[in-house]
């Protein structure tokens, strides 16, 4: 793998990081569900306008139709400006979008795509179940086919942005027949549809933006269905490939611009002791280029990994080691944070993002969980990577 850019691509990390400097929302980003909606689905909306909404999605379905390392530049800059996550569009464009490109039919592509892009719509994920988390193949919530409409009971839970959604990527069971994962249908689920009830879930920083949603005879068009019936768990299987592979990359590449504030914050701040700058403790020191060392290498793996997906339309296992990777840096460093900044995180501030730096802390866990555990993420590993036994 060869990690020197091109002219091409130096001069496009140029044109990238021009265009943010100038465009770039000046406003804090609100800390709402339908402030964070209004607010993300408006700088989509920005990109979208400016030309750089979907740097790697075909350009039928007005993406750009450049490489992957292209999006890989433009999360870089991204993330180099200080640019909060993309909450409320994450599912849209990072899960549900590039699954329509890779399984969906054209009729579908070309309605969905276009308004993902656009800042039009916000997707959802309807997955987890209570009793089908990381064993996703056991989910129960039911479709039966009805005439030409699939007609849904059951409910999932940790539905981000179920409030503010206008679609949802959702697996059903269509057939109990075969083994657990046969008989799964991933459909399109129109979120304002009679019977869906939707229930927000507070959790431990304060956040609730997930949700726990319910389904009461919910008719949605077998037309919705992508791929086909009975087929769900090969799409969802793709579905979770971007999600552990490239879906995450943005965030990853923020890791790198968090360590350095952290830095510079342990330098201009007096550190545990009261005494002397954080970074002249030598254990806070000690830590902080660990912590730089490891999302030196999470960048490394992540441009292996960017390399390699280039060569196939959907992400393969390795994505998982990113993903754990990924989650173990993030609790490492939120309790870095706290231990650096000391009791005055308790007053809320934060230069990382809106939650602070106590419910950054409390947030990181979600990382390990979220996607797939990490336990999932290691057994990922060594059966599919390492081909050890079950």
């Amino acid at each position: 793998m060869d990690l020197d850019f091109t002219k091409e691509q130096v001069e496009f990390r140029d044109q990238v990081r021009t265009w943010l400097v100038e465009n770039k929302p000046r406003e804090a980003r609100p800390r709402d569900n339908a402030g964070i909606r209004e607010y993300d689905t408006a700088w989509q909306k920005t990109q979208w306008d400016g030309g750089w909404a979907g740097i790697a999605w075909p350009k039928e379905y007005g993406g750009g139709g450049l490489t992957l390392l292209q999006q890989l530049i433009w999360y870089e800059e991204y993330a180099a400006q200080g640019f909060p996550g993309i909450d409320a569009n994450f599912v849209g464009l990072s899960h549900a979008g590039p699954t329509l490109i890779t399984r969906a039919t054209a009729e579908q592509k070309t309605f969905h795509l276009p308004k993902i892009l656009k800042g039009e719509v916000v997707w959802c994920q309807g997955f987890s179940e209570p009793e089908a988390g990381s064993d996703l193949a056991s989910l129960k919530t039911k479709a039966v086919i009805d005439g030409d409409s699939l007609v849904v009971t059951g409910q999932k839970i940790w539905t981000s942005f179920a409030t503010g959604a206008d679609y949802q990527e959702l697996l059903v069971r269509t057939d109990n027949s075969g083994s657990k994962h046969q008989g799964i249908t991933w459909v399109i689920c129109d979120m304002k549809s009679p019977g869906i009830d939707i229930r927000p879930i507070e959790t431990m920083e304060g956040g609730n933006e997930f949700c726990e949603v319910f389904y009461d005879d919910v008719r949605i068009p077998l037309a919705n269905v992508v791929g086909e019936v009975g087929s769900g768990w090969s799409v969802a299987m793709s579905t979770l490939s971007f999600e552990r592979g490239t879906a995450f990359t943005a965030n990853q590449v923020r890791l790198a611009k968090v360590i350095e504030d952290l830095i510079e914050f342990a330098r201009d701040n007096t550190g545990p002791d009261g005494t002397r700058p954080a970074i002249a403790d030598d254990e806070i020191s000690r830590r902080l280029a660990r912590a730089r060392a490891s999302v030196a290498s999470l960048r490394a793996m992540t441009y292996v990994g960017i390399c390699q997906n280039m060569q196939s339309d959907t992400p393969g296992p390795r994505g998982s080691m990113l993903k754990l990777h990924y989650a173990d840096l993030c609790k490492e460093i939120a309790a870095l944070a706290l231990d650096i900044v000391g009791s005055d995180a308790l007053r809320n501030s934060s230069r990382w993002d809106h939650h602070g730096w106590v419910g950054n802390y409390l947030y990181s866990f979600s990382q390990s969980i979220g996607g797939g555990t990490s336990e999932i993420q290691r057994n990922i590993i060594g059966e599919r990577i390492l081909g050890l036994p079950r």
